[in-house]
C-alpha cells in the first residue's frame, strides 16, 4: 500500500527488525522535547510479543510502519479485542501505538491502513488510542503538554488531535489526570480522612497493607474486586487471569506496600488502592529506553531523586461506595508519601464522568491537570 504523492510506503511489521524500528521510531520523532520519556525497550518488546503478551491469547493485533525514502515516518497497530467485544456486547476495532511525523497526508495512510483492517475483520467501528487494551496505556493527551508524563501514562504530540479530528475521529470518553504538591494538600480533609477511618472502624471495616508474603493470595482477592469495582466503567474490559497476574508481576517490581493499600470487611477485601513511585523522573534520561550498559544503575541508584508518585489504580466495590472509603485511601497515601520524601502525587486516571472518584481527589485539593482522550469513528 502506498501513497504515490509523497512515496509513503505503509508495511505491516513481520520481522524482529521491523518490530525494533516500530518501538524505537519515538525517540527520533521526540528527539530534543524536554517533556519525552523513552518506554523502556526491554517492556515495549515484551508487549509486542505474542508469546509472553497474554492479551495475544484472546485477540489479535497488527502492526504498521509508514516509511518514506527508507526512513520510518509513523507508526500505527490495528486491534481486535474479542474479550471487549464480548464484554461489551458490540463490535469494535481499536487502534494504538499511534505516532507520526508533522504530515497529515502520512497520518492519513497510516489510519486509512488501521480502519481497512478493523473492517475486513467485521468490526463496524474503531476506538483508539489504546495500547492494546484501556487496562494498558490509553488516551490521547489534548491538554497539559507543559509537563512530562508519570509512569504508564502516555504523551504525544499536540498535532495528533487535529490529524485524528481531520480524518473523522469523534470524541467519546475525556480522562483526567490530577495534580497536587505538598504545601497545597488540604490537610483539613487529611484528618477528616483519618476520622472517617475510626467510624468505619466501628463498623468493621479496617484498612491495611498488602501482605507481600502472600501477595499471590493477595492478589486473587484484589482480581476479583478490580473486576466488579470496574465492572460498569465506561470502556472497561475485565482483564483474564492471565492479564492481571502478568500486571501484578510488572507491579510487583516498583510496589512500596506502604502504598498498597486494602480495607477489608469481616475479612474480605471490599477496597484497594495502589500508588507508584514515578520511575518516569528516572527513565526520561535513559537513551532509547535501553536498560544496558548503564540504564539499571540509574533505576537502582537514582530511586532517591523521584519526588512524585502516581496513584494508579483505586476500586472499592459497589456496596461501599460513599462511605468515605476512598477519602481514607487519598488521605493515607498523601500522608505517607510526605512522610517518605515525596512532595508530588498524581491521581491518574481519572473517566470525565466519575463524578465520585472526582469529588474523592478535589477534596484532598487535587486539580485536574492533564486531559486524555479516546476518540471512536465509524468504519
Amino acid at each position: 500500500m502506498s501513497n504515490s504523492n509523497n512515496k509513503t510506503n505503509i508495511i505491516e511489521v513481520k520481522t524482529g527488525r521491523d518490530k525494533k524500528r516500530f518501538i524505537d521510531f519515538p525517540h527520533d520523532l521526540y528527539e530534543g522535547d524536554p517533556n519525552y520519556v523513552p518506554e523502556i525497550f526491554i517492556g515495549q518488546k515484551d508487549l509486542l510479543d505474542e508469546r509472553k503478551n497474554p492479551f495475544f491469547q484472546h485477540s489479535i493485533a497488527q502492526l504498521f510502519l509508514a516509511v518514506r525514502d527508507g526512513k520510518v515516518v509513523g507508526r500505527i497497530a490495528a486491534i481486535r479485542n474479542n474479550n471487549y467485544n464480548e464484554f461489551a456486547n458490540t463490535t469494535a476495532g481499536f487502534f494504538g501505538f499511534f505516532d507520526v511525523m508533522k504530515d497529515y497526508e502520512v497520518a492519513k495512510s497510516l489510519l486509512d491502513t488501521a480502519t481497512a483492517w478493523v473492517k475486513k475483520e467485521g468490526l463496524n467501528h474503531i476506538l483508539g488510542p489504546a495500547n492494546f487494551t484501556t487496562n494498558d496505556t490509553a488516551g490521547l493527551l489534548v491538554e497539559g503538554f507543559d509537563r512530562p508524563p508519570v509512569a504508564m501514562m502516555t504523551y504525544n504530540k499536540p498535532y495528533y488531535a487535529e490529524f485524528l479530528e481531520r480524518y473523522g475521529f469523534q470524541k467519546q470518553m475525556d480522562m483526567l489526570a490530577y495534580f497536587v504538591a505538598e504545601e497545597d494538600v488540604n490537610f483539613k480533609s487529611v484528618r477528616l480522612a483519618q476520622m472517617i477511618e475510626e467510624r468505619l472502624g466501628k463498623r468493621g471495616i479496617v484498612f491495611r497493607t498488602v501482605n507481600m508474603k502472600k501477595f499471590k493470595e493477595e492478589i486473587t482477592q484484589v482480581r476479583e474486586v478490580y473486576r466488579a469495582a470496574w465492572d460498569e466503567n465506561w470502556g472497561f474490559v475485565p482483564p483474564t487471569d492471565a492479564e492481571f497476574d502478568h500486571l501484578a508481576k510488572d507491579m510487583k517490581m516498583v510496589i512500596d506496600p506502604d502504598f498498597a493499600l486494602l480495607a477489608e470487611h469481616e475479612g474480605k477485601i471490599v477496597a484497594f488502592a495502589l500508588a507508584i513511585p514515578d520511575i518516569n523522573v528516572i527513565t526520561r534520561t535513559m537513551k532509547k529506553g535501553r536498560l544496558l550498559p548503564f540504564g539499571i544503575f540509574k533505576l537502582l541508584f537514582q530511586k532517591k531523586k523521584i519526588k512524585r508518585i502516581r496513584i494508579i489504580l483505586l476500586g472499592v466495590l459497589e456496596a461501599y461506595r460513599k462511605m468515605g472509603i476512598e477519602a481514607v485511601f487519598y488521605a493515607r497515601i498523601i500522608s505517607k508519601g510526605i512522610e517518605k520524601g515525596f512532595n508530588e502525587a498524581e491521581a491518574s486516571w481519572i473517566l470525565d464522568n466519575n463524578e465520585l472518584m472526582k469529588k474523592g481527589v478535589e477534596g484532598v485539593n487535587m486539580k485536574a491537570y492533564k486531559r486524555y482522550r479516546m476518540y471512536e469513528m465509524a468504519v
